[in-house]
């Protein structure tokens, strides 16, 4: 049965309107690109020395003339060759006009674009972030010590770039501030089953810690793939006293089994004998069997038999 929650689940952060979204930027496939400045640069050179031939041979306004246009053919085709752009598998371009953002390069491979354009490199591969060992109280007061991994992704590179100073960190703030909430909201173990528990209802915390990071960390652009808790432990000074708690309720359970158990065993065997009439008992002789099987069946030692060779009553 799904264990039922009775505590309030966490309140979640307000969520704040993202100002930009991410948007394709116009491109050029880079090879076609590449081509026609390489050619550009050759022209231009061509053009360049045949207007230094030309001023050499006694036209020096029509040698001027060409080795300016010269000039101009191979100085614009170097600019327009900056305006490549290699993109690798999992990465993509954040493409800036003058600090205006334009879009985003997502297609690998060469790419070309507006060469007075400024182009930011930001990964979006999936990331793992490991959070320290933290030191809190879980909401019994009892200070525990836990520590979580997180998996995310880059979903949107424009709020990655522009809504937060440095998405990298603001994760990790973020995702050790979800972690301290949840554990603040939840005991370590409850004893009623209906409760949840950080040690009993590991798969359901973690949820509530993903969709709570989730809600953190979407204004940023980013997308989380899974939350795991990697420690979890009652802290140091009060570790002895819980295991000594937890040792003491298994024994209590443990007896309440076997308490339950051997009187059913004992409910069986005079009910057995009364069916088969082997022998009459009296009140007296029923309360020293039920006396005897017990201790037989609830002894945490072989039980050593004493031979009566009397009367019951004498």
């Amino acid at each position: 049965m799904t264990p039922t929650e009775t505590t309030d689940p966490p309140a979640r952060p307000e969520l704040t309107e993202p100002t930009i979204r991410e948007t394709p930027a116009h491109s050029v496939p880079g090879g076609l690109a590449l081509l026609l400045t390489f050619l550009g640069t050759l022209v231009g050179a061509a053009v360049l020395v045949f207007g230094i031939v030309l001023a050499k041979d006694e036209q020096p306004a029509l040698g001027a003339t060409v080795i300016v246009l010269g000039s101009l053919v191979f100085v614009g085709s170097v600019v327009m060759m900056s305006g490549l752009n290699m993109v690798a598998p999992g990465e993509a371009r954040v493409v800036q006009f003058f600090g205006r953002y334009v879009g985003t390069i997502r297609k690998d491979g060469l790419r070309w674009v507006n060469p007075l354009t400024t182009r930011s490199k930001i990964s979006t591969r999936v990331r793992n972030h490991e959070t320290a060992v933290l030191k809190v109280n879980d909401a019994d007061g009892n200070p525990i010590e836990l520590a979580a991994v997180i998996v995310w992704q880059v979903r949107d590179t424009a709020q990655a770039s522009f809504e937060v100073d440095d998405f990298v960190e603001f994760v990790a703030t973020q995702t050790e501030s979800a972690v301290r909430h949840i554990a603040i909201e939840y005991p370590y173990d409850a004893p009623d089953a209906d409760e949840l528990s950080l040690r009993g209802n590991a798969e359901e915390i973690t949820e509530k810690l993903a969709a709570e990071l989730t809600a953190r960390v979407s204004s940023a652009g980013v997308r989380i793939v899974e939350s795991r808790f990697t420690h979890l432990a009652y802290a140091p000074e009060i570790a002895s006293a819980m295991l000594q708690r937890q040792q003491a309720g298994a024994v209590v359970a443990a007896r309440e089994t076997i308490v339950q158990g051997a009187c059913g065993m004992v409910e069986a065997a005079l009910g057995r004998m009364s069916e088969l009439d082997l022998v009459e008992l009296d009140e007296e002789r029923k309360a020293a069997m039920v006396s005897s099987l017990l201790v037989v069946l609830c002894g945490d030692r072989s039980p050593q038999p004493v031979l009566n060779t009397g009367s019951l009553y004498q």
